[in-house]
């Protein structure tokens, strides 16, 4: 999840979010050093002092782990060691599974919990509504954000970004939205959008979008061979998958003078 966890954390770093407000009842934390002393697990993902003095932990977490409280309870005591002070402690959600994990570990005579939200829990209309340009990235991980009206407002949000913000922008919304596994929407309306003066030119949609066309163009030439020879042999398939998107272009008209499947390569 690391690369998740490192947008997901910039994000809310940026001041003025408004989920960061709803997590904490606070817009604005000086972040602290997550280095954490004598733990195995030795970095918290964010740890933040409000103007009160006192300490939020935020973890970021896409899949159920059994063992959390266990491992919430080691950070309390060690930020506690490290800082003289108790932080509360939040675990945001954002997975694609249901959420199944407990929130707290009790036995006789103790009691541990902490903070454990879903981020479809949050109101994902106040996140596109949002000014903070993160608040509308994340909206995608809540429930309206799959709808393609969702999608199409994000992106117009980053359009109206400075020129130099939206492939940085743009970038973090790919990342995040691969917990919802929704690359291909973005892209499809990202092409619909004039998001950048030239789309394919960008460092993160552009070779997705190549990749997509590439993909199109060996599935469309798989099938042109299965009609004409039958069973593509598996041999003919790891070729294919090796050929440059022009080079599948060639390979689809040489399909017309074939004889065998071999004739696609080029001699």
């Amino acid at each position: 999840m690391h690369e998740y966890d490192t947008a997901l954390k910039r994000i809310l770093m940026r001041p003025g979010s408004a989920l960061l407000t709803e997590l904490t009842g606070c817009d604005r934390l000086r972040w602290l050093n997550v280095e954490l002393p004598n733990v195995r697990n030795e970095r918290v993902d964010l740890l933040g002092e409000k103007p009160d003095g006192s300490l939020v932990q935020i973890e970021f977490q896409s899949g159920n782990e059994r063992n959390l409280p266990i491992r919430m309870g080691e950070y309390l005591f060690a930020i506690g060691r490290a800082h003289r002070r108790l932080p509360r402690q939040i675990v945001l959600y954002v997975g694609e599974a249901s959420l199944r994990m407990k929130d707290k570990i009790e036995g006789p005579g103790y009691s541990f919990q902490f903070h454990l939200a879903d981020i479809r829990d949050f109101d994902g209309e106040r996140l596109l509504a949002s000014k903070h340009v993160g608040d509308n990235i994340l909206a995608i991980l809540t429930q309206p954000g799959s709808e393609p009206e969702a999608v199409r407002r994000i992106l117009g949000r980053i359009a109206k970004a400075p020129v130099a913000a939206r492939d940085f922008l743009l970038g973090e919304l790919f990342i995040v939205a691969g917990l919802r596994k929704m690359g291909d929407e973005i892209r499809e309306e990202a092409r619909k959008m004039p998001i950048l003066t030239d789309i394919m030119d960008h460092d993160v949609i552009g070779p997705l979008i190549r990749q997509s066309r590439a993909e199109g163009r060996l599935e469309i030439l798989l099938l042109q061979i299965e009609r004409r020879f039958g069973a593509v042999p598996p041999r003919i398939r790891k070729r294919l998958a090796t050929l440059t998107p022009k080079e599948l272009t060639a390979a689809s008209l040489r399909i017309l003078d074939a004889k065998k499947p071999e004739d696609l390569f080029a001699a």
